[in-house]
């Protein structure tokens, strides 16, 4: 009896959980454009990150990623990003992590950032199409930022398969991301940037898979003459998954 119980708290806090994150995703929509300003500085990159997740155990779940961003017209690297975590399978589909990141960026001069994070992550298959919800509580330390910068970001995922063998799918996905303080030297409070992506997904075997596609990521740059930064991104990213 007790353990239905909690199933149907966990099922219910993930749907208002998923609610949350489809109205948040609504409204970013009109918040992106209202942070634009007319000197909006552009770039073309190409990204190509590497997931790995697996299952050390039933119940305990394993990620790895390295994630190099290439800049300037996709011709240096800018920024690298390695992030493993350890996360807990609540129940089918509801998944609690913690997480480190060490961040590098290389222009236009070196700095680097150690992050802390926490995550609820929410997966469901609907018949014909996937859903998958994620929100992300971070502790930024910043080279040069007096404090710790604290944000917050909700990202919603939707997959449609495109064939009866489900190995071609159309993707569609929005990450918004907001900075919850502001730090001296660093993040301002509010707004942060925005990613949408959309593109395709390549089942290559049972453990592998590939997104390819356009992004298009929206950054609300700090400083009082800072210039807003809108990078049109090619993204290539693989996904190895051990756990289904």
């Amino acid at each position: 009896m007790a353990e239905k119980i909690h199933r149907n708290v966990v099922r219910r806090f993930s749907f208002v959980h998923l609610l949350g994150g489809v109205l948040l995703l609504l409204v970013v929509s009109g918040t992106g454009t209202e942070v634009a300003r007319a000197s909006t500085l552009h770039d073309g990159q190409v990204w190509v990150p590497l997931y790995n997740r697996f299952s050390p155990s039933d119940k305990v779940r394993g990620w790895f990623e390295v994630n190099p961003r290439f800049g300037n017209d996709m011709s240096e690297i800018h920024q690298l990003l390695i992030r493993p975590a350890l996360g807990y399978q609540i129940m089918p589909g509801v998944s609690l992590w913690q997480g480190y990141a060490w961040i590098t960026n290389y222009e236009p001069r070196f700095t680097d950032e150690h992050r802390l994070y926490q995550q609820l992550s929410y997966r469901k298959k609907f018949d014909g199409w996937n859903i998958f919800s994620r929100t992300r509580t971070e502790q930024r330390f910043i080279r040069d930022a007096r404090g710790v910068s604290l944000r917050a970001r909700e990202f919603l995922r939707m997959n449609v398969p495109l064939d009866d063998r489900k190995q071609w799918s159309f993707v569609l996905y929005d990450e918004l991301f907001v900075s919850l303080n502001a730090t001296r030297n660093g993040p301002r409070a509010g707004f942060d940037q925005n990613r949408l992506f959309i593109g395709l997904n390549r089942k290559v075997n049972r453990y592998v898979s590939m997104d390819i596609g356009y992004q298009n990521q929206s950054i609300n740059t700090p400083g009082p003459r800072a210039v807003d930064v809108m990078n049109h991104i090619l993204l290539i990213q693989w996904f190895i998954d051990w756990t289904d």
